[in-house]
């Protein structure tokens, strides 16, 4: 797992509109914009980064990112149950 390639294609992540509306919801955030929001999470030095089968899967202060490692598409986001 090399997650070089995801750095190096982060300016490909995007979101459907739908997929807006279900981040904000599971993550309780409002006015941000969530591209950029979880972009900023994927980079920071704390993140743990895991591809498995088809996605990426970012965790970083209880919330677990879900990008599609061919499309860059945010699938969803949503707090870590514990």
């Amino acid at each position: 797992m090399n997650k070089q390639i995801l750095f190096d294609n982060i300016d490909r992540i995007h979101t459907t509109a739908m997929g807006v509306d279900r981040i904000k919801k599971n993550l309780s955030l409002n006015e941000v914009d969530v591209v950029d929001w979880c972009k900023s999470k994927i980079m920071s030095k704390k993140a743990e980064i895991s591809k498995q089968g088809k996605n990426w899967y970012i965790c970083i202060e209880g919330c677990i990112i879900t990008v599609n490692a061919s499309s860059y598409t945010i699938i969803t986001a949503h707090k870590e149950k514990r």
